[in-house]
This record gives C-alpha cells, sequence and structure tokens, in this order.
C-alpha cells in the first residue's frame, strides 16, 4: 500500500518510558525501581535481599529470561513495570547463548570481535520483548546495572576516568540507545581543600549520606534523558515520577 499523509502518526510521547539506572553498589537502585506502580522483577542475580516485589525465579539462562517477558505478554496480569536486575548479569547469559548457537567454546573464540557482535543479535531479541511489553501491554520497563569506571579518550581534552555502565561497550551503547531515560545513581559528595602545613594542601570528600539521581550527562558519568528533567533529582521513585511529563 502507498504511503499517504494519512499514515502520519503522533508523538509516542504518551507510551511508558524505558529506563536504564546504573549506580554504584548499594546506593539503592533495587529499592528505586521497585517503587514503581505495579513491579514485577525478572532477576538475573540474588540481589533482591529483602525487598518484597513480585518476582520470577532466578533466571540462569537467556531463555529463562526471554520466556518471563513473554509470560508478562502474553498472561493476564495487572502489572504495570518490568525490571531487569540486572543486566550486567543477563550479560554472561547472553554469551553463554551466542557461544551454544554457534558451538564456540567461549564469546572470544572467533576473534577480532565477532563473538560480542553476535551476542547483539541476542541482546536485540531482548530489547524486542521489552518493546513489545511497553508498546502493547503498557508497561513500564526499568533495566538496572553496575557501574564500572573506564578512561574516556576525549578528542578535544586530556583522558580522564568516568563512571560507565559495567557491559562489553557495543552491548552497552545498544541499550543507552533504546531508552528513553539514564539515570545515574550516586552519594552527593562534596570536596574540601585542607592545609597540612609545609605549604600542601590535601582534598577530603565529605558526604551526607544523601543518594540522588543524575539525568545529564557529565564528563564523570553517562545519562541522559527526552524529558526535560531537572539534571538532578532524589534516588526517590515518587520524586522523579512527579519530574516526568504527564501522560
Amino acid at each position: 500500500m502507498a504511503i499517504s499523509l494519512a499514515s502520519l502518526q503522533s508523538s509516542s510521547a504518551n507510551s511508558p518510558p524505558r529506563i536504564l539506572t546504573y549506580g554504584v553498589a548499594g546506593v539503592g537502585k533495587t529499592t528505586f525501581a521497585t517503587s514503581a506502580p505495579g513491579a514485577v522483577v525478572v532477576p538475573t542475580e540474588d540481589g533482591l535481599g529483602t525487598i518484597t516485589a513480585p518476582r520470577f525465579p532466578l533466571a540462569k539462562s537467556f531463555e529463562a529470561v526471554m520466556e518471563a517477558l513473554a509470560a508478562l505478554y502474553s498472561e493476564p496480569n495487572e502489572f504495570k513495570t518490568v525490571v531487569i536486575d540486572s543486566v550486567d548479569w543477563l550479560e554472561p547469559l547472553v554469551w553463554q547463548r551466542a557461544c551454544t548457537d554457534n558451538g564456540w567454546a567461549s564469546i572470544e573464540e572467533p576473534g577480532y570481535g565477532k563473538g560480542y557482535i553476535a551476542a547483539l543479535d541476542l541482546w536485540r531479541q531482548y530489547l524486542e520483548g521489552l518493546n513489545a511489553l511497553r508498546d502493547e501491554r503498557g508497561m513500564t520497563v526499568i533495566q538496572i546495572a553496575h557501574t564500572d569506571i573506564k578512561r574516556f579518550d576525549s578528542p578535544e581534552h586530556e583522558p580522564y576516568d568516568r563512571y560507565v555502565i559495567k557491559l562489553h561497550a557495543r552491548a552497552a551503547a545498544l541499550l543507552q540507545e533504546h531508552s528513553d531515560v539514564v539515570l545515574f545513581a550516586n552519594y552527593r559528595i562534596s570536596t574540601v581543600k585542607s592545609d597540612v602545613g609545609f605549604n600542601k594542601k590535601v582534598t577530603r570528600a565529605l558526604g551526607s549520606g544523601e543518594r540522588v539521581l543524575y539525568t545529564a550527562e557529565r564528563p564523570a558519568f553517562l545519562a541522559k534523558n527526552r524529558y526535560g528533567l531537572p539534571d538532578m533529582l532524589p534516588l526517590d521513585w515518587q520524586t522523579f515520577a512527579a519530574a516526568m511529563p504527564s501522560r
């Protein structure tokens, strides 16, 4: 059928958000995610602790994760948010499946990064499952990740270290592109310089324990949002939800 102006669609701004939140250990990423309305967790790591949100059995294969997403899609339920905890523990399951499909002993076996490229096809299948839940079941998507610190070689400045998502670079780029919001969670820290004598000063970090979300990229970390959110918010679901545009 020929394309016409009748096929034009309005903005998808009313769709639930696809959120990727990463941060330092113990900051409260899972508590934040499971505070979303009607949350259900697809766990790939045993990190829920005392959190009482509904959850699937611990996924020990890529197939188990996909089966959980399929169940949420096909079976009647009242869940409003799917939480993947965490994508960096999902990554070895993706690699394992890629190796099984291709007869490799390890993801490095084919060389030249070909194993990681093949794994991207599985990541895309996973993201399609999340998109189906968002687009057809109206579910908010929250993916949780841990952090790594890597050197960033800027074309404009001297290299520097920054927080990044703890995934292979290709997978991290794919998940960041897929997400409407990438949030970096950390403790709010300030620094002061103290004179220790002999014309020397030392820099000390000070923190009150306040936990915050950063929504816009800075040299020290990756972040983004498509909703015009404040650059920093408390690490609290209700505050975050109140800052989001009304749907």
